[in-house]
């Protein structure tokens, strides 16, 4: 059993090892914080596997830090994108905003 875990954990690591290519060369920041979600889901499952092979408690341990890092992670990578504003947005507010009325349809006087 230890020999098919040990052999999982080492194909996970390399599915790592091809996202983090897509980490150095993603063209933009969304697929670069999706590979490095990746990057900490794959190492989490690895650390997972090595720690149930050798009945380490330590690697366990680790591998919940680093649940929790990447969580923050894509928090603050979520936060970091809701403070820009997109560049269509004014033309969107201005599409939607109500158009001035003058004269008799506005409610004005009529006398």
């Amino acid at each position: 059993m230890n020999e098919f875990l040990l052999g999982s954990a080492v194909l996970v690591l390399a599915a790592v090892a091809a996202g983090l290519a897509r980490v150095l060369r993603g063209p933009g920041d969304t697929e670069r914080i999706m590979a490095a979600q990746l990057l900490g889901t794959g190492g989490i499952a690895a650390l997972l596997l090595f720690g149930a092979t050798a009945d380490s408690t330590s690697a366990i341990d680790l591998a919940l830090l680093l649940a929790l890092l990447a969580a923050f992670a894509a928090i603050a990578f979520v936060k970091k994108g809701t403070t820009h504003e997109c560049p269509g947005d004014a033309d969107a507010a201005a599409a939607v905003a109500p158009a001035t009325v003058s004269g008799p349809a506005a409610g004005g006087d009529q006398r």
